[in-house]
């Protein structure tokens, strides 16, 4: 079992930037596949982006260019850098850990909270 804790959501304005951090235990970091999903009110949970223990990664479409994640092995943190944010960006953010099958990542571990992000003016 993987235990996952995010952080960093809040209010922000649009074209502004944010940083989302996630520490995870419970398991051998460096090996773990990472992923952002997000979720607004009566739409499925929608996955933002994914990051392989080789550092490869994948966006959804609507977020590439503007939204970067990485992660830290010896932190044991994965980040989503959140650039020119639009208010459709809103949304609960949810971190994960999951399997790549090909180039298809699928989330196993949710964290349990979530943390809101606003883009309003």
């Amino acid at each position: 079992q993987v235990q996952l804790v995010e952080s960093g959501g809040g209010l922000v304005q649009p074209g502004g930037s944010l940083r989302l951090s996630c520490v995870a235990s419970g398991s051998i970091f460096s090996i773990l596949a990472l992923g952002w999903y997000r979720q607004t009110p009566g739409k499925e949970r929608e996955l933002v982006a994914a990051i392989g223990s080789n550092n490869k990664s994948h966006y959804v479409e609507s977020v590439k260019g503007r939204f970067t994640i990485s992660r830290d092995n010896l932190r044991k943190t994965v980040y989503l850098q959140m650039n020119n944010v639009k208010p459709e960006d809103t949304a609960v953010y949810y971190c994960t850990s999951g399997d790549f099958f090909g180039s298809t990542y699928f989330a196993r571990y949710y964290s349990d909270q979530g943390t809101q992000v606003t883009v309003s003016s």
